[in-house]
């Protein structure tokens, strides 16, 4: 056994010829550049990429595992240079009745062991969505449905950063996940937390403490990519051994999970539409303390305080613990030239964020910038929270 960092939801911005895939992500992040930035620089062992069930991308694959850089192994995945495990995904937006009888919707990630796999899931996904090309289409089908059709074709769902106030299950469509996912409930082996949420909010939730749970970067961009992930214990880097460490079997795990401090994230607190500004308060906040208005973005924070039924937080024996991670791109005083030269004397982000030492990195870059990795490291830099689709702030005084 052996332990490894996994971020399992990276998105794809253009295919290698151009075609649009994710429309809101940068350019160069393409499947081969996503397999090199996890090999080279960032220290990713096994990556998702969640937009593989694109017609554009599965040609991407092909045209990939044709240069001999890649290859499948048996027990699934695609295996970069001997580093990385590339795990097939595809991120769905399902139709969902929310609690209140209206039409929501939800995100989901799915994974598959073989491109076989991912690419008879794209064709009968064809029937479900209108543009297969694009990420995170909205299909005509319900979690419920799609549970079906992913296992399929050998896959597996978890339900995607589940609090978020939009396109999430918790966020927007119900209090119980159970009640999505009803008989198949048990299907569901983790759910992603999302940037604005953590271990500690979620296991205020009952349902929720025979899931694992994930923390990864939903990148946008390659500089994103393992802003956060988990560390796992498994035999080898393979999808057989990802869903091992999910289920908790054969001594493989999630060893733990590191992420942003919640108060980072986008959609921590409750933001008004109305004044512009995110809403100080005891939460949960429902209406805007300035204008009274309704009219918010409710956040995290405020939304697993509405639906929680314990009074404080209780993780199982099996929950590793979970570590505020905060990365290179957010630390104050770090532009990308200075990364840069971190990364070109320390090889990778995962090197720089748990192993060197102060004075190596004040040797290269200064002791300011070293102190602040540290403070970084150690939880210790002053946040403030995000909120209404604005990421939260890293102070260094």
């Amino acid at each position: 056994m052996y332990e490894i960092f996994a971020d399992l939801h990276v998105h794809i911005g253009r295919s290698e010829n151009g075609k649009p895939i994710k429309i809101t992500a940068a350019r160069n992040l393409n499947f081969a550049n996503i397999a090199r930035e996890c090999a080279e620089k960032k220290g990713i062992h096994l990556v998702g990429i969640i937009d593989s069930a694109s017609p554009y991308v599965i040609e991407d694959i092909e045209h990939f595992l044709e240069t001999g850089e890649a290859f499948e192994i048996p027990d699934g995945g695609i295996i970069y240079k001997d580093k990385v495990c590339i795990l097939l995904g595809s991120e769905i937006e399902t139709s969902e009745i929310n609690d209140q009888g209206k039409t929501g919707s939800a995100h989901n990630l799915c994974y598959f062991p073989t491109l076989k796999d991912i690419k008879a899931f794209s064709k009968e996904m064809e029937t479900h969505i209108k543009n297969m090309t694009l990420s995170s289409q909205r299909a005509n089908i319900s979690a419920y449905e799609l549970v079906d059709i992913v296992e399929k074709y050998h896959g597996i769902l978890i339900p995607a950063h589940c609090f978020t106030p939009h396109k999430s299950f918790y966020g927007n469509c119900t209090c119980s996940l159970r009640r999505i996912f009803q008989d198949k409930y048990d299907k569901i082996p983790a759910i992603e937390l999302g940037l604005s949420s953590d271990t500690f909010l979620a296991d205020q939730i009952t349902e929720l403490e025979n899931k694992a749970f994930l923390t990864n970067s939903d990148a946008h961009s390659l500089p994103k990519i393992a802003r956060e992930y988990n560390k796992m214990q498994v035999e080898n880097i393979s999808y057989k051994e990802f869903v091992k460490a999910l289920k908790n079997e054969d001594g493989r795990k999630v060893l733990a999970n590191y992420g942003l401090d919640p108060k980072l994230g986008k959609y921590h607190r409750t933001y008004c539409e109305v004044c512009d500004k995110r809403i100080e308060g005891i939460a949960p906040v429902v209406k805007c303390d300035s204008c009274d208005s309704r009219n918010i973005t409710m956040g995290v924070f405020d939304r697993i305080e509405e639906i929680k039924d314990k009074q404080q937080t209780k993780s199982p024996d099996f929950r590793p613990p979970y570590v505020y991670q905060i990365p290179l791109t957010f630390i104050p005083g770090l532009g990308n030239k200075t990364i840069d030269k971190l990364l070109n004397h320390f090889e990778t982000e995962m090197t720089i964020l748990h192993k060197v030492s102060e004075d190596d990195i004040e040797a290269v870059v200064g002791s300011k910038i070293a102190k602040h990795i540290m403070l970084a490291r150690e939880g210790k830099l002053q946040i403030v929270a995000g909120g209404g689709g604005l990421y939260g702030q890293v102070k260094a005084e």
